[in-house]
């Protein structure tokens, strides 16, 4: 008997999504297990006439009793997760079926309130993995975006109450790209950090961040009988503008700039639609030079310089470059 594949085709899409969705459903039935543990020990707690004391002893004591029973999911340590996590998170019908507990657990660390939210809009947008999650949260995301703009457009973008309509929106600094497994202090070219940019496209995608979709690498471009090669060419439909990425692993300089430029107003004039907005560029050096950069482009330039580097970064290094940034800010004002 010869049959239309179709059929098949249909019956293994739907066994497929039934898994997933049993699959999920599992998690979340966790999720929802944990956050009441976490409640009747909160209630339980409030019971004490010392309620410090109690509580210091009530955990341990759960726990000699629950693991021999349900295994080490029941230890002290995820005990005290689960309490935090109904202290965190203390209404019920808002917790997301789209996030497993690993996804909250991750985030039991933060205190403002505005941070969770941030990553827990982001990971059911991007319907990030939880390793995915906590490789953003290692790389400081949401530390880096206030770098770039204010706190309530990334979360109003997060949310997706408003698209970004500026190319600042989107663009990062630095960039982090610890996944590429370089070395800092290695010697290494532009060729070699190309190849290991397209090697790891996906995470250097989920590092660029929303919207961002790969189109070619070492684009020739030719003018008048010379030849040029464009590094990395992306296309963001959020914004619907092409993206060019221009790579140097030395400090900033004008011909960089000129460069890049140059590649810019090619795209803008030959590849450009008439809907699509200006085409944005993007040096992406190992170090800048502001002042460089300020006086060798126009003053609303679509060009822009981003630093990366090849470790995730420290609290301390973060706050050191949002304090740079405020004072940039303020001496910008003050011109």
């Amino acid at each position: 008997m010869n049959l239309n594949d179709s059929i098949i085709i249909d019956i293994q899409s739907i066994i497929s999504k039934s898994r997933e969705s049993a699959v999920r459903a599992v998690d979340h039935e966790r999720v929802l297990m944990y956050w009441n543990i976490g409640k009747r020990i909160f209630e339980e707690e409030q019971h004490g006439k010392d309620r410090a004391i109690y509580g210091e002893r009530l955990i341990p004591y759960l726990s000699d009793q629950l693991v021999p029973l349900f295994g080490n999911a029941f230890s002290a340590r995820n005990l005290n997760y689960f309490r935090q996590f109904h202290r965190l998170f203390p209404i019920v019908n808002a917790l997301r079926s789209q996030l497993t507990w690993t996804h909250y657990r991750l985030m039991l660390s933060f205190d403002p309130e505005d941070k969770r939210a941030f990553y827990i809009e982001e990971a059911i947008k991007n319907n990030w993995t939880a390793r995915q999650l906590e490789r953003q949260i290692g790389s400081q995301l949401y530390e880096r975006l206030l770098l770039s703009t204010d706190k309530e457009k990334v979360l109003s973008v997060a949310r997706n109450e408003r698209q970004p309509d500026q190319p600042r929106d989107i663009i990062k600094d630095p960039l982090v790209l610890e996944f590429l497994g370089l070395k800092p202090e290695a010697t290494y070219f532009e060729k070699d950090l190309e190849s290991a940019l397209i090697t790891h496209l996906q995470e250097f995608m989920l590092e660029l961040g929303n919207g961002f979709s790969f189109v070619a690498r070492q684009k020739r471009i030719h003018l008048d009988g010379d030849d040029f090669f464009v590094d990395l060419v992306f296309y963001n439909r959020l914004l619907q503008c092409f993206v060019i990425i221009e790579l140097k692993t030395h400090k900033v300089t004008h011909g960089d700039l000129g460069q890049l430029q140059m590649y810019v107003n090619y795209y803008d004039r030959l590849e450009k639609l008439a809907h699509e907005r200006p085409t944005v560029g993007i040096l992406l050096c190992l170090e800048k030079n502001d002042t460089v950069v300020k006086f060798t482009l126009p003053e609303k330039s679509n060009i822009f310089a981003s630093k990366y580097q090849l470790y995730l970064p420290t609290a301390e290094q973060l706050s050191q470059e949002i304090h740079n940034e405020i004072l940039k800010q303020k001496d910008k004002e003050n011109e």
